[in-house]
């Protein structure tokens, strides 16, 4: 059988025009649109970071098709079908992968010495070549479906850019060499508690007496903290909030924002997922949503296949490669074929404010330039499913609404979560995205930020997602933010003055507290909840080592700080979509009983298994509450 590609032996029937007719006029002229329809487009062009093409295929005035094939006459250029005439593998080494993903193009045939490229852009043509450079070769250019182009760059590229997102970020900020040197980890594990309970059999009080004592030490820290943040967010005004005008295009042109969608093993979102976002309302022709999924999830592949997908969204398949196969790591390699200057991140189970992306847009128009990521408050659809989502809800609630929004206001390093998050996509990949063995990489790259003098705000918008609400889930959950918030403690500190000096040392202190006291309170909460037993009349097992007057004030300390917490918890409810879950707000220690169990299971996998992401499973509950457009 023939190669139907031979039929470019003639390079000359390949050459464009040297100076095309305009885009539109060729559309007008084969009655594709009329003259209204293009200058409403053109019109709208002048105020949108977009295509001519695109802004009409949004508004389903024409088709794909019909962009491909004016492309194709406009510029006398052969328009190819990319899926049927694939480019050979060894086509890779005929150019780089990063200028390929750069100028969004993909080598596709060598005609004697002439390389013809598949590109959707042939306009932009002439500056690709001339940044091919040192490389530069004759060139000509053939017209394929941007969608098609994606998949050959995988396709060509994909194990080199897999390579790529594992090390991005540098090795002096990353954690995957932790535990490089330990040959035996479960033993290691075993020998390191084994020593702790030996310590406990030999010299109990001296053990039980220093473990009370770092306790202590580290409920006063995070108490300071959670009370500097609640009095910063309560006593300020909130005219010091940054404001957020009305989106007007004619103050600026729109930009293209892209947001990466991570999905693994998801059997019942996607459906879901797509009619959620549909109900963005910013210009479709400026959206790029991202759809990231392992090349070996054939379970999320096939749920794809069977849902109907809108222009505006792909579908980025992430190769297998050497290193783990983390949330980070996907992100990292679907990073390089995102379109936008603004990149965020959602869950597959979220369910963004339709006005969210217009909300990140201005508020990124008006920030001050080192402002490089923007962070949504997250809240929760289901919290009457259980006694566990109505705790979580609260929980979060406290976080989201008090204390990490006191903690902006007090200049505090903010500790990123993982979705409903927004960054200048040239400071992102300055920084070399996210960690790919950081399990907590949202956490992680809040700290780089800080360290290179870039500020994260909280944007008063609101995303709802699922909350856990089932026992053991949500321990392996907590576990693997447990987990990682200690890593990136230890990654940070590996150096304690350079990070003093990046930080300061209000800052410095600030993530002592956020992220050591914070793990240290999980671990060691059974020895605070022993201090109930004073109160009770019981004897106490640490009363001979401290005395009765000092024993009595740990107890006030620890009883404070629980007042403390439920006060927070009843602010944080009191507003008209939470009030129902005030009942539940002293219910809230037994909730958080949950937390020394998965902080054990944190320090095992710490040594044993530290790049272990164990996965926290959506679609389980059903929506309980109408997600409302409050924010604060």
């Amino acid at each position: 059988m023939s190669d139907p590609r031979l039929r470019f032996a003639d390079p000359a029937s390949v050459v464009p025009d040297v100076a095309p007719a305009p885009f539109g006029r060729h559309l007008v002229n084969t009655g594709a649109i009329s003259q209204t329809d293009l200058v409403n487009a053109m019109g709208l062009q002048a105020r949108i970071d977009a295509r001519l093409g695109d802004i009409l295929k949004a508004d389903g005035l024409i088709s794909d098709d019909v962009i491909l094939d004016t492309l194709s006459k406009q510029y006398n250029a052969q328009r190819i079908d990319l899926n049927q005439d694939q480019p050979r593998l060894g086509m890779a080494d005929a150019l780089p992968a990063t200028l390929c993903l750069k100028h969004r193009v993909v080598p596709w045939l060598w005609i004697g010495n002439t390389l013809l490229v598949a590109t959707n852009d042939p306009g932009k043509f002439d500056h690709f070549r001339a940044c091919v450079g040192s490389l530069r070769t004759t060139m000509l250019p053939v017209i394929a479906d941007p969608m098609h182009i994606q998949t050959q760059l995988g396709r060509l590229y994909g194990f080199e850019l897999a390579q790529k997102a594992v090390a991005r970020v540098p090795s002096i900020e990353s954690c995957r060499n932790w535990g490089r040197k330990i040959p035996n980890r479960n033993g290691l594990a075993i020998a390191v508690f084994g020593a702790l309970l030996l310590s406990l059999l030999v010299a109990p009080k001296l053990m039980i007496g220093f473990a009370v004592v770092w306790a202590v030490f580290t409920l006063i820290i995070t108490t300071v903290l959670k009370s500097a943040a609640f009095l910063a967010q309560i006593v300020q005004s909130v005219a010091h909030s940054p404001e957020i005008s009305t989106l007007d295009q004619n103050q600026f042109r729109l930009p293209r924002v892209s947001i990466m969608v991570p999905l693994l093993r998801e059997k019942e979102i996607a459906g879901a997922l797509v009619k959620r976002l549909s109900r963005l309302t910013y210009p479709k022709s400026l959206l790029n949503v991202v759809l990231v999924l392992e090349a070996k999830d054939t379970i999320t592949r096939h749920t794809l296949a069977n849902t109907e997908l809108p222009p505006w969204i792909s579908v980025i398949e992430v190769p297998e490669a050497a290193g783990p196969t983390t949330k980070p790591r996907a992100l990292n390699y679907a990073l390089d074929f995102c379109h936008g200057s603004i990149i965020g991140v959602w869950d597959a189970e979220d369910a963004p404010e339709p006005d969210q992306i217009e909300k990140v847009v201005m508020r990124f128009y008006q920030a001050p330039e080192s402002t490089a990521c923007l962070q949504g408050v997250l809240d929760y659809y289901n919290p009457r499913t259980n006694w566990i989502s109505r705790c979580f809800t609260i929980e979060y609630a406290t976080w989201w609404r008090l204390v990490m929004p006191g903690m902006a206001r007090l200049g505090l390093v903010i500790p990123l979560g993982g979705t409903t998050l927004f960054f200048k996509r040239d400071i992102l990949e300055k920084l070399g995205g996210w960690d790919a063995h950081n399990v907590t990489e949202d956490a992680d790259l809040g700290v780089r930020l800080a360290r290179h003098g870039y500020v994260t705000e909280l944007l008063p918008t609101v995303t709802h997602e699922e909350a856990n609400c089932r026992a053991w889930p949500w321990v392996r959950q907590r576990s693997r933010w447990l987990k990682g918030f200690l890593i990136t403690y230890c990654v940070h500190m590996r150096a304690p003055g350079q990070l003093m000096k990046d930080l300061g040392f209000v800052r410095f202190m600030g993530l002592q507290a956020i992220f050591l006291a914070s793990f240290s309170q999980f671990a060691l909460a059974p020895l605070l909840w022993s201090f109930w037993l004073v109160p009770l009349g019981l004897p106490h097992p640490a009363q001979g080592m401290f005395g009765a007057d000092l024993l009595v004030a740990m107890m006030f300390l620890f009883i404070g700080a629980e007042l403390l917490s439920l006060a927070m918890g009843l602010v944080a409810v009191s507003g008209r979509p939470h009030r129902h879950l005030m009942a539940w707000v002293p219910t809230m220690p037994v909730y958080f009983t949950l937390g020394a169990l998965a902080s054990y299971k944190a320090l095992y996998e710490m040594i044993t298994d530290p790049f272990y992401w164990d996965k926290t499973e959506h679609g389980v509950a059903h929506r309980t509450d109408t997600p409302s457009a409050d924010a604060g």
